[in-house]
């Protein structure tokens, strides 16, 4: 993985110090709150509902162990004891005080981590997929671009204060798996004809108040190019992009304004002025940052190993993890374990020091010191032979992070909603897990197999609800707590977005109607048919027929 030089580190060193200062002036009132809060927003700082929120960045979702220990060590020292992945593959400490928080940034300076650009109206983490480097149907391997674009986004003068928050997503493999079409910028890795390496470029997607799905404004895009052309695409949408309005300010309403066409014109005039310019990218600054990135020492490994066969014949519990959460590796002998956080009454994403520091140890033991974060707020253990699974499990089962859900009901994403979140109309964390205790059977749930819920408290999305095959929406109705449910949405090459099926829920009625939503699946089905497979063929009405038959007195009231 890429590790900082003298530059990056004293970038790095200097901000936590500019921020000290910052911090002892606003304290000090030296500093008053609207002067003091874009300062704190470029330091990954939030007020939230009960405390500050720390948001720490993790580029591409990749941390290693070392890394790792030190977000625990945080979480102890500075915390109450736990933080929250989140959608974005970084990582937030819900409870720090204020007068504490260059502290923690000077502690994560020393494992080379920071806050920098984690909120703000600037380029956020760059996100990829977290098989990056080991997935069987890679093309390219994201991770080096991923850091070259990282690099070249962080404090870029330009792109500073921007109309609005910006993100790119990068995916090298046939499955998108990082939700490209649903990013301000989505940057397809691909090779042409001849074989050279080029992207394909998506503009103006995004989820939150009005979501879009990203249009193609580029098929192919020369790898020399890919920084100029993202610049020329930031340029026109830092000159056009609206700023008297925040829910029309991000590029997707720019896009969609004046149309792919006219978008494209406007980005292919300004990167006249900057194709070959100082941006363009070298054989030698790729090779410097590639070099980071080369497979760890693989063992010469059988493609199966006969006792982990065994294992697996003698132990159903064991058999149901592998099949859920192990994946095929591009290495004989090699597998990719998710270790899921969506353990029973346990909010999603939300890992206590203690389970960061046994996952670390797995790292070191089991994984050459790395792991990843995924988009659904899972930790994955990228190298681990297939002769030390059996092992894994047992501790991961122990530590309550092996629960054998990944890609089923109870694997859901959530953002911490209304327990934490000022913007958040309604609590989500409640709702996640209610729902997972009424479908604590693993049985069942492998029986229903893949069904993906997500759910966000507000329209800001950060729960992903539009591209969940069951997405929930908090919303607020004179002050009390309901729900919108959308169901037909996904992520990956077919990223579609949910339709909403009716008047929403209380809270109580969510649980209820999940399960009518997968009992009628369940009754229609066709043999090995997924849930949004049933859904696109028959539609959305025999959904919300069934889910509203017994509810239309309740109805009546909460809509009166």
């Amino acid at each position: 993985m890429y590790q900082y030089d003298q530059y990056d580190q004293q970038l790095v060193d200097e901000r936590v110090a500019q921020f000290r200062d910052q911090t002892r002036r606003y304290l000090a009132g030296e500093l008053s709150d609207d002067e003091f809060r874009p300062l704190r927003l470029h330091n990954g700082l939030y007020i939230q509902r009960h405390a500050p929120m720390l948001r720490v960045a993790i580029p591409y979702g990749l941390l290693s162990s070392r890394q790792l220990r030190k977000l625990a060590e945080i979480a102890r020292r500075f915390d109450k004891g736990y933080a929250h992945f989140t959608t974005r593959q970084n990582i937030q400490f819900n409870w720090p005080a204020l007068e504490q928080v260059p502290e923690i940034l000077a502690e994560l300076a020393t494992v080379e981590m920071h806050a920098i650009q984690t909120s703000g109206s600037c380029i956020r983490n760059i996100t990829s997929d977290p098989f990056a480097g080991v997935a069987g149907d890679e093309v390219i391997d994201p991770r080096p671009w991923c850091e070259i674009l990282r690099q070249w986004s962080t404090f870029h003068p330009e792109f500073t204060f921007l109309p609005r928050k910006f993100k790119i997503a990068v995916n090298g493999a046939l499955e998108d798996r990082a939700v490209i079409r649903a990013h301000d910028i989505g940057l397809e890795l691909q090779r042409d004809e001849s074989g050279e390496t080029g992207f394909r470029v998506l503009v103006g997607g995004g989820l939150g108040r009005t979501p879009i799905i990203g249009e193609e404004i580029a098929s192919f895009v020369p790898w020399q190019h890919i920084l100029t052309y993202c610049e020329a695409i930031l340029r026109v949408y830092n000159r056009y992009g609206r700023r008297d309005n925040l829910y029309k300010a991000r590029i997707k309403i720019l896009v969609k304004a004046l149309g792919i066409e006219a978008f494209r014109e406007q980005v292919e005039a300004e990167w006249a002025h900057l194709k070959n310019g100082p941006s363009t990218l070298t054989e030698a600054e790729l090779a410097r940052v590639a070099g980071h990135f080369v497979d760890p020492a693989y063992q010469v490994l059988p493609s199966v190993d006969r006792d982990f066969e065994r294992r697996q014949a003698d132990s159903k519990a064991f058999s149901a993890w592998v099949n859920r959460n192990v994946r095929a590796h591009k290495k004989p002998g090699y597998a990719i374990v998710t270790l899921s956080t969506k353990h029973h009454r346990i909010a999603p994403g939300d890992v206590t020091a203690e389970q960061m520091d046994q996952v670390a140890a797995w790292a070191d033991e089991y994984s050459f010191g790395e792991l990843r974060v995924t988009h659904e707020q899972n930790l994955v253990l990228a190298d681990v032979r297939q002769a030390d699974l059996f092992a894994l499990w047992q501790q991961a089962r122990d530590a309550g992070l092996a629960t054998p859900n990944i890609g089923l009901v109870t694997d859901i994403i959530s953002c911490p909603g209304g327990d934490f979140c000022n913007l958040a109309n309604a609590k989500s964390i409640p709702i996640a897990n209610a729902i997972q205790a009424r479908f604590d059977d693993l049985d069942y749930l492998h029986d229903i197999g893949e069904i993906e819920i997500n759910i966000s408290g507000c329209m800001n999305a950060c729960g992903h609800h539009h591209v969940g095959h069951i997405g929930i929406l908090g919303v607020d109705k004179n002050g009390q707590e309901w729900y919108q449910v959308t169901i037909g949405g996904s992520q990956g090459n077919d990223t579609t977005l949910g339709k909403v099926i009716g008047p929403s829920f209380s809270a109580s009625e969510m649980p209820d109607v999940v399960e009518q939503l997968i009992t009628t699946y369940l009754a229609r089905r066709h043999a090995d048919e997924r849930f949004i497979d049933t859904v696109r063929r028959i539609g959305t009405a025999p959904f919300k027929q069934d889910v509203y038959a017994d509810r239309q007195p309740q109805r009546k009231v909460a809509n009166a």
